[in-house]
């Protein structure tokens, strides 16, 4: 099977959400599904829900314990960069089917690394290897690029009303 490349990427919720709604679908069908989070080393829900699948889904975090809120730090741009480069071994080893850059987006945001680090990683790709790039602030090269975009796009939510992230929902 041909992989395609997917981007979820805008300011409403629900990019990372829909990414690991495809990897269930992916794990459901057979496939080997690997998941890097750029920008992310926190514990969130869905650690816990791919450990349910120690088989079929790889999740490797690239951050350090907090996301990044002003400019980043030398360790930011460390971690990112040694993501990257294994990240790009396995994408072009075709091992696993659908590969999910969580965050990437706001890695090269952040400059981390460049967009087109990130464009000659998903060209590297075997065959087979589906890619999705979540994140908000996709590069036009990025989105240019890709098979698919979705853009999420906020209209309400309820943290302006001063609700928190909740365990299972948010987190």
């Amino acid at each position: 099977m041909k992989g395609y490349v997917q981007v979820y990427t805008g300011d409403g919720k629900g990019k990372t959400t829909a990414a690991f709604g495809l990897a269930l679908r992916a794990v459901g069908a057979g496939l080997k599904v690997y998941i890097a989070q750029f920008v992310k080393g926190m514990r969130y829900g869905e650690l816990d829900s791919v450990k349910k699948f120690p088989d079929q889904i790889t999740l490797k975090q690239y951050g350090r314990d907090c996301f990044i809120h002003q400019e980043p730090e030398q360790a930011d741009v460390d971690a990112a960069r040694a993501g990257y480069e294994e990240v790009k071994k396995i994408v072009a080893s075709g091992e696993y089917q659908l590969v999910i850059l969580d965050e990437a987006n706001i890695a090269t945001y952040y400059k981390l690394f460049s967009v087109e680090e990130l464009i000659e990683l998903v060209n590297s790709r075997a065959e087979n290897v589906e890619i999705v790039i979540t994140g908000r602030k996709a590069d036009p090269r990025i989105i240019e690029m890709a098979d698919l975009v979705t853009e999420m796009r906020e209209i309400k939510h309820y943290y302006q009303k001063g609700v928190e992230a909740r365990e299972g929902i948010e987190m």
